[in-house]
């Protein structure tokens, strides 16, 4: 929530975005840190997802690119709508009430939010703090911590879409680079999926779907013997998720 927002900011409606970051081993998530522009001694290191109100001219997908180029300058990636969150409850914690009278004009107004979840290779974009983000982190899935206001359940409602999307979707290949190794692809899929997936079956069964295409390259920089690399073929993946394969 940013302080002195615009007459045409919706108070009761917001945008909040989960954004899933892959480095080649672990899946992390997007934080930001939040202060007052106007206040830089005002104390909160509050960790939260990057989200904000929405203006009452643009719908909501707009709202949520725009609302994530303001807080961390990514823009122009992948983006999907998972539901709303709407307890009346959701902004009562101590330190987001002080927090909400500090840079809010009507701190006591009910607001809905609208979660998203994003999927960026962390390598391919540097991400930068502004607006109220003071810093900008990235936090390993399973060392995020209690964070501001209901976003702990934001970002279970999130990973729980992409796992429900992974096999249906080719959206996994967002977190990846266009040429990737299989220990990537399977690293990438058991982090996801929380583990337990067999690394040789997950092998044989994706090198047998026909949407992953041996390239001429291998890993450089690599202490052990460098791996092939592949890239996806997105017009084969709907002939392979019809066959609802499975790797766990």
């Amino acid at each position: 929530m940013i302080e002195n927002k615009p007459i045409n900011s919706n108070p009761n409606v917001s945008v909040d975005c989960v954004v899933f970051g892959f480095d080649g081993s672990d899946l992390k998530v997007l934080l930001v840190e939040r202060y007052r522009r106007d206040n830089l001694d005002f104390q909160d290191d509050t960790l939260v997802l990057p989200g904000d109100l929405i203006n009452n001219n643009e719908d909501l997908n707009e709202a949520a690119s725009r609302v994530l180029y303001d807080l961390t300058g990514l823009k122009k990636i992948f983006l999907q709508q998972i539901g709303a969150f709407g307890s009346p409850k959701r902004l009562t914690k101590p330190k987001d009430i002080v927090w909400l009278e500090a840079v809010r004009m009507n701190p006591e107004a009910r607001v809905i939010t609208i979660g998203y979840y994003a999927l960026i290779n962390i390598k391919n974009y540097k991400v930068r703090p502004s607006s109220f983000a003071k810093h900008v982190v990235w936090r390993g899935y399973d060392e995020v911590g209690e964070l501001g206001f209901d976003h702990n359940e934001i970002i279970v409602k999130a990973i729980h879409n992409l796992r429900d999307q992974l096999y249906r979707e080719p959206i996994g290949f967002e977190l990846l680079p266009n040429h990737f190794s299989l220990h990537q692809l399977y690293s990438l899929y058991n982090e996801i999926m929380g583990g337990g997936i067999d690394r040789r079956n997950f092998r044989r069964r994706m090198l047998k779907t026909g949407f992953l295409k041996e390239t001429e390259e291998y890993q450089e920089g690599v202490p052990h013997k460098p791996a092939r690399l592949y890239t996806f073929i997105p017009e084969e993946f709907e002939n392979a998720s019809k066959n609802n394969f499975k790797f766990y």
